[in-house]
C-alpha cells in the first residue's frame, strides 16, 4: 500500500511540473486565408515572348506582420508561374494572362509551397484585370487603329491631290488618293496584332492567398537574416498599345 501511495504522489508531482504556468508555450503565428501581400516583379512577362510554364520572379514590398510580429519581411522572394497565355488576335481578341504563385522564401531560408493568384495590378497600368479569376486582359487599341486610317487616308489625299494637279484633276486625285491611303493603312490594321499583356520588371501586384500560412517562433527569426531588397531597379507599367500608324501613313508610293 505504501509503494502505490508513493507511486500515486510521484505522478501527481510529474504532472504538476508538466503544468507549470511559468514554462515556455511555442507559438504559432497564421497568415490568415485572403491575405493580401503587395509584391513587386523583378523579371517582365509577356504574352508575345512567353509560354505556358515559364516564370515569375517577384518579391514583398510591405512588412506583414501577425500579432505584432514581422512574419514575412520585405524582401522576401515569391516564385511564379505563367499557367495559361491567348496572344491577341489580328482582326479581334485581346490577349489574356494567368499567373500562379508557387512558392515563399523568406530571408532566413524558411519555405512555404502553396498555390495563389493575382489579387490586383498596378494602379498605373492600363490593362485590364478580372478580380474573379485573376486574369490579366490586354487593352484595346480602337482609337489608335481609327488614326491609324485617318492618317493613311489624309497622306494619301495629299499624294493624290499633287498626282492629280500633274494631270489636270486635283479633285479626281484627291478622292482617289485618299480611298487608296485609307485602304492600304486599313489592311495594316487588319494584319497587325493588338496589344500584348504585359507584366513589367517593377510594377507593382498583389498575392491572395487561397490558403494560411503558419509559422512557429524559430521561423519568424529573421536576426542575421540577409534581409535586403533588389525592387528599385524597375520601371513598372509600360505603355503597350500598338503604334498608331501600324506602319502606314509616314510614306506611302505616289501612284
Amino acid at each position: 500500500m505504501r509503494v502505490m501511495r508513493s507511486a500515486l504522489i510521484c505522478l501527481v508531482g510529474v504532472s504538476l511540473l508538466a503544468q507549470d504556468p511559468g514554462a515556455p508555450i511555442a507559438k504559432n503565428f497564421t497568415v490568415e486565408t485572403g491575405t493580401r501581400i503587395p509584391l513587386t516583379m523583378l523579371n517582365s512577362v509577356s504574352t508575345k515572348h512567353a509560354i505556358e510554364g515559364d516564370r515569375v520572379y517577384l518579391e514583398t514590398l510591405f512588412p506583414l506582420m501577425v500579432n505584432g510580429k514581422i512574419v514575412i519581411p520585405p524582401g522576401s522572394s515569391v516564385a511564379g508561374t505563367v499557367t495559361s497565355l491567348k496572344r491577341p488576335g489580328k482582326i479581334k481578341g485581346k490577349g489574356e494572362l494567368y499567373v500562379r504563385f508557387d512558392t515563399l522564401i523568406l530571408p532566413n531560408g524558411v519555405t512555404r509551397d502553396f498555390k495563389s493568384r493575382l489579387g490586383s495590378i498596378d494602379g498605373r497600368d492600363n490593362q485590364g484585370f478580372d478580380r474573379d479569376e485573376g486574369r490579366i486582359k490586354g487593352e484595346g487599341n480602337k482609337g489608335g487603329d481609327a488614326q491609324t486610317v485617318g492618317v493613311g487616308a489624309t497622306t494619301g489625299a495629299t499624294v493624290g491631290a499633287i498626282g492629280g494637279a500633274v494631270g489636270g484633276s486635283t479633285g479626281m486625285g484627291l478622292g482617289i488618293g485618299a480611298v487608296a491611303g485609307a485602304s492600304a493603312a486599313l489592311m495594316g490594321v487588319l494584319l497587325t496584332r493588338g496589344p500584348d499583356v504585359v507584366l513589367a520588371k517593377g510594377s507593382t501586384v498583389e498575392m491572395l492567398l487561397d490558403r494560411p500560412l503558419i509559422f512557429n517562433e524559430d521561423e519568424v527569426e529573421f536576426q542575421g537574416a540577409n534581409n535586403y531588397r533588389r525592387s528599385g531597379d524597375g520601371s513598372g507599367p509600360v505603355n503597350n498599345k500598338k503604334s498608331n500608324t501600324g506602319g502606314f501613313g509616314r510614306r506611302l508610293p505616289i501612284p
